[in-house]
């Protein structure tokens, strides 16, 4: 009976963390400017699927290479990995303590894709498609099993003396995102008008509403991210989980709000929403060792960071529609350490592995997001034309308009 319960309540957050990628659909768009809206939706439903079937493929054998039928090492057998248990005739309900084989591939699979979703809000509205759909191939068939595999397939950061902890992925899933977009940001420049004569020229988003659903659709989700990230439906470390992630959301949504109006006198939707954001990433590393006191402390000084990040990202001269290297790079970075500042594994060394571990995400993910961008660069090339770029991608790369005008014709 608990291995239902348990498996239940992983598949209920299996989906929850797919409605996920709805939230990040709608941010992204509500957040830049109308003329590119089928592009964006594209590249979303592009991750989505092809992260899905990659995971299948690769992904998950390489993510987890100990576990299951085919534990034969980090590059072992691991095409069609998902297969093996059919292969020997049974569904084995003993593959874990608290769910099934098959729910553990589709849970983790979810994770798999949000990483490219993350660089796809950074390059928005100035990426040509072919270059941004080959970079999601190899930087989710690849990179990001072969990074996850070192903490949560019982790599190397698994297994120091105090092992690097990072209990739903502030690093492995943010921060893996975060740096390829930093380096997407700087290899494709800014979009046109985003900065004149030296100054920083806001280019607001179409459509404010469908943002803020994306974020409320976005926590929502956040309940299955960090709730599943248990491996159980133990009910106290599940509720805890629930409470801290809650908590650091609210504080850091309020906390941006309250900033930014000190600094730029007025009450910024877009900051609140990015507070809130900042709050759920930073603290997803640890949400299962806080208390609601470490929580709220953590999303605060998230929601703080995400004022000061986004200036300093605009100050840098680098152009980042949605707010994603904010977001998820520096927040990740700063709920990655909190796990050694706060909570039940406080201390100088929980505190110096966290620091390895980012210093070696930031080592792996930058050198390998810049091989791929900038060998797309040179090769194909990764930016639309001027024109393409005025006139909107969804008319040049899509044929297609998000909002076409319905008049009657008239006779």
């Amino acid at each position: 009976m608990e291995l239902i319960t348990n498996n239940v309540w992983m598949m209920i957050c299996t989906a929850l963390v797919f409605f996920m990628h709805l939230g990040f659909a709608f941010l992204e768009i509500g957040l830049t400017r109308q003329k590119n809206t089928i592009n964006i939706l594209f590249k979303n439903i592009f991750i989505i699927t092809v992260g899905l079937l990659l995971y299948a493929l690769i992904g998950f054998n390489l993510m987890y290479p100990t576990w299951g039928p085919n534990a034969a090492g980090y590059l072992g057998d691991f095409i069609f990995g998902i297969s093996a248990p059919l292969k020997e005739g049974s569904l084995d309900l003993s593959y874990n303590e608290g769910y099934t084989y098959w729910t553990d591939f589709l849970f983790q699979g979810m994770f798999a894709a949000t990483a490219a979703t993350i660089v796809s809000g950074a390059v928005a509205e100035r990426m040509k498609i072919l270059p941004f759909m080959i970079f999601t191939l190899i930087y989710v068939g690849l990179v990001y099993p072969i990074a996850g595999s070192w903490k949560w397939g019982g790599g190397f950061l698994d297994q120091l003396d105090t092992p690097f902890y990072d209990f739903a992925g502030s690093t492995l899933v943010h921060s893996v995102g975060g740096w390829a977009a930093i380096v997407a940001v700087c290899l494709l420049g800014a979009r046109i008008g985003k900065f004149k004569n030296g100054k920083i020229q806001a280019i607001p988003g179409h459509n404010i509403p469908l943002a803020t659903a994306g974020v409320l659709i976005l926590w929502l989700g956040w309940f299955g991210f960090n709730g599943g990230s248990v491996l159980s439906a133990d009910p106290e470390l599940t509720s805890l989980t629930l409470v801290t992630t809650c908590l650091a959301a609210a504080a850091g949504g309020v906390v941006a709000a309250f900033v930014s109006t000190i600094l730029y006198k007025n009450l910024d939707l877009t900051m609140f929403l990015n507070g809130i954001l900042g709050g759920l990433v930073g603290i997803t590393a640890g949400a299962d060792q806080m208390s609601p006191t470490d929580a709220i402390i953590i999303g605060a000084i998230a929601g703080a960071i995400i004022v000061f990040a986004v200036s300093l990202i605009d100050k840098l001269k680098l152009d980042d529609p949605v707010g994603a290297i904010a977001v998820h790079l520096v927040c990740g970075i700063w709920g990655t350490l909190a796990v050694g500042i706060f909570g039940n594994l406080a201390g100088i060394d929980q505190f110096l592995s966290q620091l390895l571990g980012v210093g070696v995400y930031a080592v792996f993910c930058l050198s390998t997001s810049f091989i791929i961008i900038f060998t797309l660069k040179k090769t194909m090339g990764i930016r639309v034309s001027e024109r393409e770029e005025l006139e909107g991608l969804d008319a040049h790369e899509h044929g297609m308009e998000a909002y076409p005008d319905f008049r009657l014709n008239e006779h």
